[in-house]
């Protein structure tokens, strides 16, 4: 299991990375599409899900979120996934595809890793060279 732990943690610093150094298109960095992922995520923050925080940033979004009963994250996710590509492909006059298929996720088991991903999420921004950033839930303090 040790070995599984490392390779997982690898692969997550290599996703980190490339995600950080803003390849893609970037359309996230639009103030009215970041204000549309923000707008989804919190749409059903307390009935679905709790959302703990949350980050938008050029090329991605970082959630902690956690399902209420009854709801399950691919379906959360697909509801977010859909609602913005709809919303942002209006907003870009386009059409077609906005996200990428597949999600990363990640099961918090304790408190002390609560902690820790919480602030990563919080502090993505920021390490990834972005001031001031304005799409970040919580703010950092």
């Amino acid at each position: 299991m040790k070995i599984e732990a490392q390779r997982h943690a690898l692969f997550s610093e290599r996703i980190e990375s490339v995600l950080d150094r803003g390849q893609g298109v970037c359309w996230l960095k639009r103030e009215d599409i970041a204000a549309v992922m923000a707008v989804a995520l919190r749409h059903f923050d307390g009935l679905h899900y709790i959302l703990h925080a949350w980050c938008i940033v050029p090329n991605h979004v970082h959630a902690v979120v956690q399902p209420k009963s009854g709801y399950a994250l691919p379906g959360i996710l697909k509801s977010w996934k859909g609602f913005t590509a709809n919303e942002a492909n209006r907003l870009l006059s386009r059409h077609g595809e906005f996200w990428q298929p597949e999600y990363y996720d990640h099961i918090i088991r304790d408190e002390a890793e609560f902690a820790q991903t919480r602030q990563y999420v919080q502090d993505n921004p920021r390490r990834a060279g972005f001031q001031n950033w304005p799409w970040v839930w919580p703010p950092s303090e």
